[in-house]
């Protein structure tokens, strides 16, 4: 540990008193004066008797969990810091990636006033993954943070492209009309409208020999809604509808770096869901990679359809584990708030691990069912399945099923619906992106495959 880093001591209200017994009386004086009581999000900077800081006190619940310390940055002057607590170290860990992560800043479009705070890590902790993760995680807000102006069909796949050469990955990607010639006709006709040309992104990386998993992201560049175009209020946060590409992108990068024993694969269907006299309007009849007829009934619930098709293409390889990431549907919200992504899966037990590991990680993802019953909701009255059922509730399990009959009962298969996005401001947690699930699918794939 750097002599030259301050302390910052954590403190639960409990134990705080054991702690200024064995303090300084100017301590304990400075302690009783500011009336600290180490409630959780308070702080406290404690000079020492040459007036310089001795240690900063910052109290915390009695669990602690990752945002515990992630208060602290904003409050302490620049310099070096290092965690001082007779905690676990896993523990340590989660504490100090909580204040790495409450130290990003998007600064692409405006001058960043972010202190230089430093953390110094503990020797003994695995600085390396924990960095990884961080740098994961800025990177997932950075994609989902541009605006559409910058951040359309072409420049994802251009920040693909990038992310590929810089780990040694392979990219391709299939554009435009190209897509009808192989035979990706609902992700083309979600995108044929925007000026941009719709694509399919492809990333690959790992040994023939490893475990496959195929991660596909949702990369709706804008949403308008289509012809059925979306009210203001729905439309102004749509930069974020390529979250779950973003997301996937960031996973990743994540699992390169660590070199996990892995398989990996990436399809992103990237589009811009936009009007033009060549749009796709509701009631019409698409074709799908799968073969299967889709009657649009609403030309808003685009993300399904041109996953569908990235679906499809993942189940062909038959890999190990599918996983799809998706800011699919508002009843998702509704039903489980901006911090709770739903979970879905065609197998109920490797849902219920990724949820225990999600929690244990305090990045939570919430299993809800594929409920059959509601697949009837699902069927087309004159073509296999309709993207919009004529059923008002349960609209994240219709999308969820929708999405099922592209994958075999026999593939597992894990599908997350996210908002992508902090809906309000908290230490740790701007306001904007958030690559929400990131360290739980991280970890989940690391506990199953290595």
């Amino acid at each position: 540990m750097s002599v030259d880093s301050t302390p910052i001591i954590p403190l639960t209200a409990a134990a705080l008193p054991h702690f200024l017994s064995s303090a300084s009386t100017l301590a304990q004086a400075w302690v009783a004066k500011h009336q600290f009581n180490a409630e959780p999000g308070s702080i406290l900077i404690v000079p020492s008797a040459h007036g310089e800081i001795a240690y900063v006190l910052a109290g915390i619940d009695e669990s602690p969990n990752l945002y515990s310390l992630a208060h602290v940055p904003a409050n302490v002057p620049e310099g070096a810091y290092h965690i001082h607590a007779d905690l676990p170290l896993a523990t340590i860990e989660q504490l100090a990636l909580g204040v790495l992560l409450a130290q990003y800043q998007y600064d692409r479009y405006k001058k960043s006033d972010k202190k230089a705070v430093s953390l110094v890590l503990p020797e003994a902790l695995d600085q390396r993954e924990m960095l990884a993760v961080a740098s994961a995680i800025y990177y997932v807000r950075d994609l989902i943070n541009t605006p559409t102006n910058d951040m359309g069909p072409e420049a994802l796949a251009h920040e693909a492209k990038l992310l590929a050469e810089a780990l040694g990955a392979s990219y391709d990607q299939i554009v435009g009309e190209d897509l009808l010639a192989h035979h990706y006709p609902a992700i083309h006709a979600v995108g044929r409208a925007a000026e941009q040309a719709p694509r399919l992104i492809e990333l690959r990386h790992g040994n023939a020999g490893h475990p496959q998993v195929t991660l596909v992201g949702k990369g709706v560049c804008f949403d308008t809604g289509g012809l059925d175009i979306k009210p203001y209020s729905s439309m102004k946060l749509m930069k974020k509808d390529m979250g779950g590409a973003a997301l996937v992108l960031g996973l990743f990068k994540l699992l390169v770096e660590m070199n996990l024993p892995l398989r990996l694969r990436v399809l992103i269907p990237a589009v811009e869901n936009s009007i033009a006299g060549n749009a796709f309007r509701p009631q019409d009849i698409i074709d799908t990679r799968a073969g299967l007829k889709v009657e649009i009934g609403s030309t808003d619930a685009e993300g399904r359809v041109i996953l569908c098709d990235a679906l499809s293409e993942a189940d062909h390889e038959d890999p190990a584990l599918i996983i799809d990431v998706a800011t699919l549907t508002g009843a998702a919200r509704t039903a489980l708030g901006a911090e709770l992504p739903a979970l879905f899966s065609n197998h109920d037990e490797l849902a219920r691990e990724l949820m225990s590991t999600a929690l244990h990680e305090h990045d939570p993802l919430w299993h809800l069912p594929l409920w059959k019953g509601y697949d009837k909701f699902v069927t087309s009255q004159i073509a296999d399945i309709t993207n919009s059922p004529n059923y008002t509730m349960a609209g994240a399990i219709t999308a969820a099923l929708y999405l099922n009959r592209f994958v075999r009962p026999s593939t597992k298969w894990l599908h997350i619906d996210s908002y992508a996005w902090n809906a309000e401001s908290a230490p740790g947690r701007p306001v904007g992106g958030e690559a929400l699930g990131l360290r739980a699918l991280y970890r989940f794939l690391k506990h199953r495959y290595c």
